[in-house]
This record gives C-alpha cells, structure tokens and sequence, in this order.
C-alpha cells in the first residue's frame, strides 16, 4: 500500500485550485508529458482524490481539476450512481493507493437525472431506479442533482469502513461557467 503524502483536506484544496486555474484555461493544464507518463508506468500511481464522476462526455475530471497523469483516481459511471463494483474501486484506492479524498462530482444538465423523470428500459433502467430513489419528486433539476450527489455521498460513508483522515464529500459541477460547488 502506498502512503498518500496529501491529507483530505490538502486534496480538496489542491482540486480548488486546479479548479480554478480550468475557469480561466484555454487549453489543458495538468501534466501529460511522455516523463510522467515514463515515470508513472515505472513507479505506479499514486493519485491524491477519488473522484466518482458521471459518464457525461462535458465532464472531464483531469481538466475540470487540472490533473495530469496518476493525479486522480476517476470511477466514472452514468448518473455518478454507487454500486458494489464503484464501492470496490473506491476502496481500492482509500486501501491500497492511500486516498484521503473521495468526491461524488455531479454535474448541471445531467441526461441520466433528467431521465429519470420517465420509465427507462433494459440495463438503463437500474441507474434510472437508482437515481429515482435520490431524487424523490424534486422536478428542479440542479436540485435533483444535487440530492442524487448527496445518496451517493451516503452509500459511500455507510458502506465502506470511514477511518479518521478519510473524507466523503459531494460536489457540482456547472456545465456553463466550469465552476465547481464543494460540500453540497
């Protein structure tokens, strides 16, 4: 297991700051270079946060943050919904990669919140259900998304073993102006 050198709360501070530093970008900002590529290949990862994301191809973790290569641990599923297999990867990176950090990143505009309004069939069906349940009859849709981040928020911290210096927190991401609300 490797020691994450970054507590939760620098983590948090250090994704403010990228960001930040995404509002203002016109081109990517995080490390990408064939030597961290060379690097990470040769000594691992070691990302500094978790960031369970949706699929939701405008939202980009690595750029809305900043990141490069090996700085975050992105799980990213539609609708930013928790399961065993997301559970799994979370604890992967809290036990063997040292993050003190996980992030529900929701989003503005979100398909699979808004889909939830209606009966979906087949496999979208089990995100639909899930995201039902968050959301009860919320019809405002950046508050859908925000009560959506909150149930993930909560199935994290009551299904995985939260030790001190570990954080469980939720964020929104606005399409529109790349800003990123914390601690919804």
């Amino acid at each position: 297991m490797q020691n994450n050198r970054l507590t939760s709360l620098k983590a948090l501070e250090r994704l403010k700051e990228g960001n930040k530093i995404y509002i203002n970008s016109v081109k990517g900002a995080g490390d990408v270079s064939p030597q961290k590529r060379l690097f990470t290949s040769k000594n691992g990862q070691n990302p500094y946060a978790v960031i369970v994301s949706c699929s939701d191809s405008r939202v980009i973790p690595e750029c809305i943050f900043s990141a490069g290569i090996g700085d975050l641990f992105v799980i990213r599923v539609a609708g930013n919904v928790i399961d065993n297999h997301q559970l799994g990867s979370i604890e992967y990176a809290v036990g063997h990669l040292g993050c003190n950090l996980v992030v529900v990143l929701g989003h503005t505009l979100c398909g699979a919140v808004g889909a939830a309004n209606s009966k979906s069939c087949g496999y979208v069906g089990f995100i639909t259900e899930e995201i039902r349940r968050a959301v009860g009859a919320e019809t405002d849709a950046v508050k859908a998304s925000i009560l959506n981040v909150k149930q993930s928020v909560s199935k994290i911290k009551n299904s995985l073993n939260i030790t001190d210096g570990l954080c469980v927190t939720g964020a929104l991401y606005h399409t529109d102006s790349g800003t990123v609300d914390f601690d919804l």
